[in-house]
């Protein structure tokens, strides 16, 4: 086996009753849910397991209830002794990635996360900003239709560049439909609104980003055990100062996740494993390199199948 990655997925991969099989059997995996319930001062575990889904979807309790389902996993899988030399997160997720590093306590992640989505979710009026997805065109050719739908006033920019022919824009809702109408015009297969809370990385969160930056100074980042693949920069990181700065900049800068695996791949990394709640990571995975070879652990089962491939590699 070559080098190895671990993935934490981002804002969008929440189900109902994610974890909840493990922390029903495993006591420590019962503690991470508690400890979560007690740093924010309500019963979050009760939500991620019985929801209702629209109130988990909500930005301000989605993010801290997927870093809380995936480090639950990833507790699992340190128990068992698999080991990553490099991590990497999808927005939220980076945190995950973070705590897995050892660059950020769990509680204090949970805690960051909840004011991040609190800040996220305030910075832009409702309705006033969007998100869409953008399928079937290059970035180059993305970048030129956005920069003429938009102006000083109503921004669009690119947000999440995922994969090949798989680009999320953000910005204010005209420019962003603008945007949307001009790359259909120009050959893009299909434009798909998100259900989102907001213009998320983007220029519009940069009072969210000084807010949160004022925040961010009350909690110790330790430097990473192992590198973490910053998603501002693409670029592995270690520094708990540079991580503290990227954390702010990933606010209102795109995510460079399809550049970020690539940067993995370079460094000879050829299993990737996803951990956390749905496997949107690892199908991304696979469409920015067929020869890749990507997991996900979401659940039980899941989890099985990975430890007996893992330990069949090893042998």
């Amino acid at each position: 086996m070559g080098k190895v990655a671990f993935l934490f997925p981002g804002q969008g991969s929440q189900t109902v009753g994610m974890g909840k099989g493990f922390a029903e059997k495993d006591r420590d995996v019962a503690d991470i849910f508690r400890t979560a319930d007690e740093v924010l001062g309500f019963p979050l575990s009760d939500l991620i397991f019985a929801g209702p889904q629209e109130t988990l979807t909500e930005t301000v309790n989605a993010q801290p209830a997927i870093l809380t389902a995936s480090f639950a996993f990833f507790a699992k899988v340190k128990e068992a002794g698999l080991k990553a030399d490099y991590v990497a997160g999808h927005s939220l997720g980076e945190y995950t990635a973070l705590v897995a590093a050892g660059a950020l306590s769990f509680p204090d992640a949970v805690k960051i996360v909840r004011e991040r989505g609190r800040l996220m979710e305030e910075a832009v009026p409702s309705g006033q900003g969007t998100m869409a997805a953008i399928l079937g065109m290059d970035r180059e050719k993305l970048e030129e239709v956005v920069k003429a739908a938009s102006t000083p006033e109503e921004p669009v920019e690119l947000a999440n560049i995922n994969c090949p022919g798989q680009i999320v824009i953000s910005g204010k809702t005209p420019a962003v439909k603008k945007a949307a109408e001009r790359a259909k015009a120009e050959g893009a297969k299909r434009a798909v609104f998100l259900e989102v809370s907001g213009p998320f990385h983007s220029s519009l969160m940069k009072p969210a980003a000084e807010k949160f930056a004022g925040f961010l100074a009350g909690f110790p980042l330790r430097d990473a055990e192992i590198p973490v693949i910053a998603n501002v920069t693409a670029k592995p990181v270690r520094d708990g100062e540079q991580i503290r700065k990227s954390l702010i900049e990933q606010l209102y800068s795109p995510v460079l996740w399809e550049d970020s695996i690539r940067t993995l791949i370079g460094l000879g990394v050829d299993t990737f494993v996803e951990i956390g709640p749905g496997k949107v990571l690892t199908g991304l995975v696979k469409k920015i390199d067929r020869s890749a070879k990507a997991v996900s652990i979401h659940d039980e089962e899941s989890f099985r199948t990975v430890l007996e491939q893992w330990e069949g590699n090893e042998e």
